[in-house]
């Protein structure tokens, strides 16, 4: 069985300067992910996680190796992907249902215009942001814009999506709030993703398997943790189980320790 995304032995590097040689970010970076999994990545600050997840959004191109999604090299940005960012990457100009629409006519440029809004109604109800829909990015609360980008990229119908942080700016209460919702939606349509996050709780919570990165320069795919609690688990309900101090000990341990020290050379 061939996997859905296929990462073989991607390397970043920058060129030499008149001070310093080459500046290898991380190198040697292979994995595999299934249809449908959702897989959390963390590490520490420069080791490269939000390149890896440009090079697959194909946004950036990596110095060596290849990236395939569904059997096809990335070689650029793609509506095969849809991506939601930190900051909301919203235009300011545009109300929610327009920001919406505006992917959604870039995927489907032959849809009448009631099939667009049947459309985008939809995801705006997804993520609960109905009576909001003529409201601008600059009406909206943190939490709303970030839901605005989820439906947003939810709404293309994406082969994949890929999440760079896009809780980490949010206070802990609405984080909470929203991880919920995108664990219902991630339940309803099996969604598979690609997600950076500094949160161990965050990856516990929504994640199938954890990549742990190495510190960079020369980071490297240090370790794969399965996911041990079952999948319809709930963050009020996770805490209860035994497994989830384990693999949460076995997380923190390697970012405060074994992350500085891993390496292959």
């Amino acid at each position: 069985m061939t996997h859905f995304l296929q990462v073989q032995g991607l390397k970043k590097a920058y060129p030499a300067t008149g001070k310093t040689g080459e500046l290898v970010v991380f190198e040697d970076i292979s994995f595999d992910i299934d249809k449908g999994e959702f897989v959390c990545i963390i590490g520490h600050s420069g080791c490269g996680k939000t390149t890896i997840l440009n090079v697959l959004a194909g946004l950036e191109q990596p110095t060596d190796g290849h990236a395939f999604v569904d059997g096809r090299e990335v070689s650029g940005p793609s509506l095969d992907r849809g991506v939601v960012f930190q900051s909301h990457a919203l235009m300011p100009w545009m109300t929610v249902r327009q920001n919406i629409a505006f992917a959604v006519r870039s995927k489907w440029p032959d849809w009448t215009e009631h099939q667009v809004q049947s459309h985008v109604q939809q995801f705006i109800d997804m993520v609960h942001l109905q009576g909001s829909e003529n409201k601008k990015p600059s009406q909206l609360s943190g939490g709303m814009k970030q839901r605005v980008g989820i439906a947003r990229a939810f709404s293309i119908q994406p082969k994949m999506l890929l999440l760079d942080e896009p809780f980490g700016a949010l206070d802990a209460l609405t984080r909470g709030n929203i991880q919920d919702e995108l664990l219902t939606i991630m339940q309803q349509t099996r969604q598979t993703v690609f997600m950076i996050t500094h949160d161990v709780d965050e990856a516990i919570l929504l994640s199938d398997k954890i990549f742990l990165m190495s510190n960079g320069p020369r980071a490297q795919l240090a370790e794969i943790v399965a996911n041990p609690l079952p999948r319809d688990r709930t963050r009020a309900s996770m805490h209860h189980d035994p497994k989830y101090y384990e693999v949460r000990n076995h997380l923190i341990d390697f970012l405060v320790h074994r992350s500085k020290t891993y390496s292959t050379h």
